[in-house]
């Protein structure tokens, strides 16, 4: 009996093991000896991570976080999820208690990212959780993105200060992912394919022109299948390396008629294409339309024309392998391997990289019209200098003279470790703006290092280590990607002084006299670089004269309640969106300015069913509120304004008394979409084109101010804001 009574507890026991046996350690009750760290949780940021057995919310353990003496960075302790589930909304719970929290919060964090992308993100930064509190529960809701592959859950503090966090709990569409069945996702033929994983083996003759022509009209020829062969957009062949595949026959032609025969030879490869029953002619009003002209170039025989021509009208639709459209109407580019570990001698990889880029822009870059160059003649231009690129550090300058050629400042770049080595790891005190095309010295982020650096605000700095300043803009200009010449002095100042020597030689004038200087240098983590124009307190107050100030840099949901009641009787209010808006605030704040709801934005989206073809939506209102305000309305702008900064300035505009104070912003408006290229390198594209309601553009122009008004070297001596002193003249009339 006795034995009986054990093997039924034994087999009761196991039940209960398997039912309360948990796949993700949430709980952090997994502790990983080795690493004396909660298991599978690993590290954000550059603070103190510990698993604590003092304080914990339940169980034997929590995750900790200690901020380091300087405080002027994050900390954050993150697990990784697969996102194979099916659902409609995540939910992240957790308990967290914090102690002296300071100059920053403390949250939990919820990240869905997909493609190398972040698609949703909270990290409770509104929330504004700081100081001293004892275990709360805290939770996220974020909408759960169909093309999500990894899902991140975290604790974050930023600022100084210790946090703990514990019980975590994720939840899909209400259902625990600890018991939720994952899903099977699709397996591509085109991943299976791992031929050319460790090189292309492909070596490249010594160009000239007729095989510069050959390459360039292989490139387009590559793309167009690439974003319309049926099979190709299915996901049955990885397009990459069916290239590496063709290019050693292809490259020993010797006439046209060999190479277009080569062509065909390779088209049929991928099989017959059934016709199309569905595939619609571009719209007749549609604003940009696929360029096909080409078929017509490069002497084709009828046969491959034909062809080409047979496969556009029979084209793909439907959702593809390589391209898909954002919940916004940009584009996301799907499956572009990074190779990381990419050969910088292998000539197959670098055309490759130019091949991706240039086809991306070209059928899917809303502003491709824009650019200074014609997009069709970048290609052939670009040829010798990826194949001619003898090693890693001018591979990556010659992917940024490319990202350069959309002329978009969304086209910053990440990765680019060679080309940000050579810029230097030392940076001046200072910062730096170029006024009138002056480099001044504007701010110093570390003001006791202002005897030692000997410069004050105002000093011009004419030549770097005897070189003219002017000089050495226009050599290094080319490779700072900008939508104008505002905002790309704008990232030449930030660089300009960097070096690998601690210390740099530098020509003034200050107070009309010349000086010869060796200007000391530090690293970044020495300087108060993130927070030396930090402002604690509320983003708003009263100034003299019954005039309301708002600063979009710290606004949150929370404080627009309080700016609509506290500015409901004062003359005016100013909005400085002279930085990048911390609150999506259009549709909360916007309706406070319009009397009836007012059309302020529309957009070009692509046509996935017909790559190239862009169309214009219906332009968004902003709704009429419950309530308008009666006083004038003024905004500051300038070339830190950008993107959000941008569409938010048009819905303010759409108020009923509103101007617009300052210069040109940078000109890049639009949800950005990223963009993968080999050697492990990425930077993004303005996703969808951003347009005033009678159509006309922000790309490149960007918001155009009513009146404009820049900082003067004067005015930076005697500290004063000139535009804010222009805002309130204008509320003052």
């Amino acid at each position: 009996m006795k034995q009986t009574i054990l093997i039924i507890l034994s087999i009761f026991c196991f039940s209960c093991s398997s039912q309360t046996e948990k796949k993700f350690n949430l709980d952090f009750e997994t502790y990983n000896s080795t690493y004396k760290f909660p298991k599978d949780w690993f590290q954000w940021g550059d603070y103190n991570l510990s698993a604590d057995t003092i304080y914990a919310h339940s169980g034997k353990f929590s995750g900790k976080i200690k901020s380091t003496k300087k405080g002027g960075s994050f900390g954050s302790i993150a697990y990784k999820i697969p996102a194979n589930y099916k659902g409609k909304s995540l939910q992240l719970e957790g308990y967290m208690k914090i102690k002296n929290v300071e100059n920053g919060f403390g949250g939990l964090l919820l990240r869905v990212d997909g493609n190398r992308k972040v698609l949703a993100f909270d990290n409770m930064k509104n929330q504004k959780i700081n100081g001293t509190k004892d275990w709360q529960k805290y939770s996220i809701t974020l909408s759960y993105p169909e093309n999500a592959e990894n899902i991140y859950v975290a604790g974050i503090i930023t600022g100084t200060g210790e946090a703990w966090f514990d019980d975590f709990v994720l939840t899909v569409d209400g259902n625990d992912v600890q018991t939720l069945k994952e899903i099977e996702k699709p397996i591509y033929k085109a991943n299976l394919d791992k031929e050319f994983d460790l090189g292309s083996k492909i070596d490249f003759p010594k160009l000239n022109e007729e095989l510069t022509n050959n390459l360039e009209l292989l490139g387009k020829i590559w793309g167009f299948l690439k974003y319309n062969h049926p099979e190709i957009c299915k996901g049955n062949y990885n397009w990459d390396y069916e290239l590496f595949r063709m290019l050693p026959k292809y490259l020993k032609t010797k006439s046209n008629l060999e190479r277009d025969q080569i062509l065909l030879q390779w088209i049929s490869k991928y099989g017959k294409i059934d016709q199309c029953l569905d595939c619609k002619a571009t719209s007749s009003d549609a604003f940009l339309k696929p360029d096909l002209s080409w078929f017509n170039e490069y002497e084709l025989n009828s046969e491959l024309k034909n062809k080409l021509k047979y496969i556009y009208q029979n084209r793909f639709q439907g959702k593809q392998f390589y391209i898909e459209r954002g919940s916004v109407g940009n584009p996301i580019f799907l499956n572009e391997n990074g190779y990381y570990d990419m050969s910088y001698d292998d000539d197959g990889f670098k055309l490759l990289a130019l091949y991706r880029y240039w086809n991306m822009i070209n059928y899917f870059y809303p502003n491709k019209y824009l650019t200074d160059k014609n997009w069709n003649d970048v290609l052939k231009e670009y040829i010798p200098k990826f194949i001619n690129s003898k090693n890693k550090l001018e591979y990556e300058l010659a992917c940024i003279e490319l990202i350069g050629e959309i002329n978009d400042t969304h086209g910053f770049i990440v990765g680019f470790t060679l080309v940000n080595k050579i810029r230097g790891q030392f940076y001046p005190p200072f910062n730096l703006e170029f006024i009138k095309d002056k480099l001044v010295v504007s701010d110093y982020y570390n003001p006791e290092l202002k005897d030692i650096s000997k410069l004050t605000v105002g000093d011009i700095i004419t030549h770097i280590n005897n070189k003219p300043v002017q000089t050495i803009v226009d050599s290094i200009s080319p490779f700072y990607p900008a939508s104008n010449k505002a905002v790309k002095l704008r990232d030449i100042s930030r660089d300009i002084l960097r070096s690998n020597k601690k210390e740099i030689g530098i020509d003034y004038i200050s107070n009309n006299q010349e000086h010869k200087h060796s200007l000391l240098l530090y690293k970044k983590e020495d300087l108060n670089m993130r927070w030396y124009n930090f402002t604690e307190g509320k983003c708003y107050k009263m100034l003299d004269g019954n005039i309301g100030y708002v600063t979009l840099k710290t606004i949150t949901a929370a404080d627009v309640p309080m700016i609509k009641d506290t500015f409901k009787n004062t003359k005016g209010i100013i909005i400085d969106i002279r930085n990048y808006p911390s609150t999506f605030v259009p549709f909360l704040l916007g309706p406070y300015f319009v009397s009836s709801s007012t059309p302020f934005v529309k957009f070009t989206n692509f046509n996935l069913d017909n790559s190239g073809e862009f169309n214009f939506t219906e332009a968004l209102e902003i709704p009429k509120g419950e309530e308008t305000y009666k006083g004038k309305l003024v905004l500051l702008v300038n070339e830190i304004t950008q993107s959000q900064g941008e569409y938010t300035s048009m819905a303010f505009r759409a108020g009923d008394n509103t101007t617009i104070v300052g210069s040109t912003t940078a000109g890049a408006d639009g949800n950005v979409s990223s963009i993968y290229l080999p050697g492990g390198l990425s930077t993004n594209i303005s996703g969808i084109g951003v347009y005033y309601p009678d159509g006309t553009e922000t790309q490149r122009v960007g918001i155009i101010p009513d009146v404009e008004i820049k900082p003067t070297i004067e005015g930076l001596k005697k500290g004063r804001d000139e535009l804010l002193e222009k805002a309130i003249e204008i509320i003052n009339e």
